[in-house]
């Protein structure tokens, strides 16, 4: 890996973004806030300082993620969508805590119906997906068509599913990017924090998620179980 390779990539990425969003009438961005989201986000905001940052607020995350979303927000005056159907309050009162039994329900509840019924006002969807991330990306397309349960379909775009963790980290230093400080404390990927840990498989990213629940998805990339 070189400083050139990772500027080629990264001006691959430009390419393929600027020609979609000029042929777009509504693209969104699905940012998490992870290494990955806030090197997508710097890119699309070259050229779409607005475009709409849609993030699935479960209600679970880290107090690091909501400061750091609030954060970086305010420094990129981002146009933030929260999305979230029901408070935690209102979740548990009528299913319980779902993600200490269910946890694919909760995630069904917290985050996938959420988006797609946000996703049904746009036509591209960006995501900072990775394919090295696990073994459930490793056949990712960097375009995707991709059917919503209405029966609508969406274009996802995965302008970073051949980056590797090291070019990441690269381009965010290079452009003094700040990261979450949780990936100082050795996680390597991060949702809701009940259903995150340190992982346990150095080779998959996504191994902390879920531990010893039989799941490394949450689902919202996944169209064969929509």
């Amino acid at each position: 890996m070189t400083t050139q390779e990772i500027s080629t990539k990264a001006d691959e990425a430009r390419i393929l973004i600027s020609r979609l969003l000029d042929a777009s009438a509504s693209a969104c961005f699905t940012n998490s806030f992870q290494a990955e989201d806030m090197i997508v986000l710097h890119l699309l905001r070259e050229r779409r300082p607005d475009i709409p940052v849609l993030f699935l607020e479960t209600g679970y995350h880290f107090a690091d993620v909501y400061q750091y979303r609030d954060e970086m927000t305010a420094r990129y005056k981002l146009n933030l969508v929260n999305l979230q159907q029901e408070s935690v309050a209102e979740h548990e009162k009528k299913h319980g805590v779902l993600f200490r039994t269910q946890p694919d329900q909760c995630c069904k509840l917290r985050k996938v119906a959420p988006l797609f019924e946000a996703l049904e006002g746009y036509d591209v969807w960006f995501t900072g997906l990775r394919r090295v991330q696990s073994p459930t990306r490793a056949n990712l397309q960097i375009e995707d068509d991709f059917p919503l349960p209405s029966g609508k379909h969406i274009l996802k775009v995965s302008p970073l599913a051949c980056w590797s963790d090291k070019e990441v980290w690269a381009f965010a230093k290079e452009h003094q990017i700040p990261l979450l400080p949780l990936y100082d404390r050795g996680y390597t990927s991060i949702g809701c924090e009940p259903c995150t840990a340190l992982p346990g498989d150095p080779n998959n990213l996504r191994s902390g998620r879920w531990a010893g629940a039989g799941k490394i998805e949450c689902g919202i990339h996944i169209a064969e179980e929509h």
